[in-house]
């Protein structure tokens, strides 16, 4: 398992064990994270799965497709430095202890 701690909107902490291979949305979702709607499912679709990935990690994950980049443009206040679809994003044991940040909310 994979400790990932999801900072919820109103600033309470989750710590979830995720299962690698799932992806960050379906790990937050599975648990009950508040703050990630993935009304698409994992598709990359929509941009409903936004979240805010910790200083120091963006160097650390996979990088981000044209889709997912341009996917972010809908978003509710994309940070350039630090917003990611978590759809886009699967858990690795290399992930363990990441901080993810949800928006105040959804597009």
């Amino acid at each position: 398992m994979v400790e990932i701690t999801f900072v919820e909107p109103d600033g309470s902490k989750r710590v979830v064990d995720a299962v690698a291979g799932l992806s960050l949305m379906e790990a937050a979702r599975n648990e009950g994270v508040r703050g990630i709607e993935a009304e698409c499912g994992g598709a990359c679709s929509c941009s409903t799965c936004h979240v805010y990935i910790a200083a120091g990690w963006m160097d650390r994950l996979p990088e981000m497709s044209a889709l997912e980049e341009d996917m972010l443009d809908f978003a509710y206040e994309p940070d350039p430095n630090a917003s990611r679809l978590a759809c886009q994003i699967t858990v690795t044991g290399d992930l363990h202890g990441l901080q993810v940040n949800m928006p105040q909310r959804q597009v």
